[in-house]
């Protein structure tokens, strides 16, 4: 099987834990060809979809140091055809390119992409959790998106003394901060900051009531084909209330609870079937507040605290969903054949 990565160039991984430096590795133990790509290095020629690759040289040992693995790896340049690879596998970082989706529209129908493209349309920012039918807010936060500054001010003058404020394309916890109405005063310019741009155009905000006990920290749990696979606690740093891990938090294991547990098993269906088959969302106090779709993180953490490997299963679905479109076309080749031949 040949497989490509999108994602965000080899050297600025975190070679300890980095995970589509996992995932790349667990492919390249099992014999897979592997190359990588940018976004940027996407292009047409001749009305065909191409990538400039770097492609990972075969090698007679993996190296299960992660470290490693990443310091060995040796790479050739190739520019090859994306309808050409078994599996495409998107782990760009926000925000959501839309012309790299454009490229790969065309190739949909011939690679097992993940997450499906148009799933990833629908879900790529923090607007997703509305899908989620949850008028009862039993599983999802009293959430507010938009642009208008008056509205804002009004839900923070009369909703409770803490809430949640966050860009609406962030990502790793940049941005997200804690409001509370006695500082109403520096409510304008915070909003002023997150809305406005200098050339006159303005951005989406979230404002989120505040879940008690989040400065406890939150829960990643990593999601396949829509089940959980995979969970860990996310703990803030002394000096930060984000528990993000890129923000200082630090990882213990976690449990999932009945409560989370349902939460799961509400929303999985939904994923499935808007092709969004590994994703990581973070819980609350048993909420939902985010659904992590483009470049999803926690495996290497979970696989400390937990002493497993959650690439081993993703790997094993990926290779499930290639099988199944190789049989499905033989299957076509062999009707069209019986066909032809009557």
């Amino acid at each position: 099987m040949n497989v490509c990565f999108i994602m965000y160039p080899w050297e600025e991984m975190d070679p300890e834990n980095d995970s589509t430096l996992a995932l790349i590795q667990e492919f390249a133990r099992r014999g897979h060809g592997l190359a990588t790509t940018t976004p940027a290095n996407l292009t047409i020629r001749d009305s065909v979809a191409f990538a400039f690759c770097k492609c990972l040289k075969r090698a007679d040992k993996i190296s299960n140091n992660l470290k490693s693995f990443h310091n060995r790896a040796e790479f050739y340049d190739e520019m090859l055809p994306l309808a050409g690879f078994d599996a495409i596998i998107l782990r760009s970082n926000p925000p959501l390119d839309m012309i790299m989706l454009n490229f790969l529209d065309s190739v949909k129908d011939d690679v097992f992409i993940m997450n499906d493209l148009d799933g990833i349309r629908r879900a790529n920012n923090k607007l997703y959790t509305a899908v989620f039918e949850d008028d009862k807010n039993e599983i999802i936060p009293k959430t507010h998106v938009t642009k208008n500054k008056s509205y804002l001010k009004k839900v923070i003058k009369e909703g409770p003394d803490k809430m949640i404020l966050k860009p609406l394309n962030g990502f790793g916890g940049s941005g997200v901060i804690l409001i509370e109405k006695r500082a109403m005063k520096s409510i304008n310019s915070l909003l002023d900051f997150y809305i406005d741009n200098k050339d006159g155009t303005s951005n989406y905000v979230i404002l989120q009531d505040y879940i008690e006990g989040a400065d406890q920290g939150d829960v990643r749990i990593l999601m396949l084909n829509g089940l959980p696979i995979g969970a860990m606690k996310r703990v803030p740093g002394d000096e930060d209330h984000r528990s993000n891990v890129s923000a200082g938090g630090s990882v213990q294991k976690h449990s999932l609870s009945k409560h989370e547990k349902e939460l799961c098993r509400r929303i999985g269906p939904k994923l499935v079937k808007d092709g969004l088959y590994f994703v990581g969302i973070d819980v609350i106090g048993g909420m939902l507040v985010e659904v992590n779709v483009m470049s999803p993180g926690g495996i290497t953490y979970i696989n400390k605290v937990y002493k497993h490997k959650i690439q081993e299963q993703v790997i094993d679905f990926v290779e499930d969903k290639v099988q199944e479109k190789v049989n499905a076309f033989e299957r076509r080749q062999k009707m069209r054949k019986t066909v032809s031949d009557a």
